[in-house]
């Protein structure tokens, strides 16, 4: 029941049903999951985990508010991982990983298409988590867990556009590539360029959200 209700308020965050600076009351959240307290609490605390989710004694819980300064801290701290993870997934990726992977792209590609959000978040994290696992790491996919998470609430936030999907999908393509090729330089070089052409769209996004007149939206 935890887990349950960890993965709907999860993506109620992520789809901005509860959006940033939210009060998660826990009267509501019982009544609106139609559970008992005992799950929505333990929830709340795996979301916290998670860094979602801030949770102040005897005063609540909210959702995590979103930021520039976040924005870029998550960014540099997502780069120091994962360029980590996929340097070592490049020495030792198996015909199995690129399998995988490639399933996973091409799925990601055919669900963003067809427009359905939620299942090409899970196959765009299936996709670059079948390359950080291939690093053989047991910490380094747990480490980039909760800052991968964070990010995909300012991902889910900019609308794709079909120059955009396929800006991404010839990035994820490069990364693959240089992984089957055991190419690490080439891996890192490729992620690089993916990471900060996602933070530009982002904070593209970002700008005309808050400059743009609340009459216009």
């Amino acid at each position: 029941m935890a887990e349950t209700a960890a993965a709907e308020l999860h993506q109620m965050i992520m789809t901005g049903l509860l959006p940033p600076g939210s009060h998660l009351r826990l009267a509501d959240l019982t009544e609106a999951l139609d559970m008992s307290a005992m799950p929505v609490r333990e929830g709340l605390r795996r979301l916290e985990a998670l860094g979602l989710v801030e949770i102040v004694p005897h005063k609540g819980a909210w959702v995590r508010g979103v930021s520039l300064d976040d924005l870029l801290d998550t960014h540099r701290t997502r780069l120091a991982l994962e360029a980590l993870a996929v340097r070592t997934a490049a020495e030792r990726f198996t015909a199995h990983d690129a399998e995988t992977a490639r399933h996973a792209l091409d799925e990601h590609a055919r669900l963003a298409v067809i427009d359905d959000p939620l299942a090409a978040r899970h196959a765009h994290t299936t996709f670059h988590f079948t390359l950080y696992r291939a690093s053989g790491s047991r910490w380094l996919p747990r480490a980039i867990k909760p800052v991968w998470e964070n990010s995909e609430r300012y991902r889910f936030a900019t609308r794709p556009t079909p120059e955009s999907l396929d800006r991404s999908r010839a990035e994820h393509q490069a990364i693959l590539d240089a992984c089957v090729a055991h190419d690490p330089d080439a891996a890192v070089a490729a992620l690089t360029r993916h990471l900060d052409n996602a933070l530009r769209r982002i904070r593209e996004s970002m700008s005309t959200r808050l400059t743009t007149p609340v009459g216009h939206r």
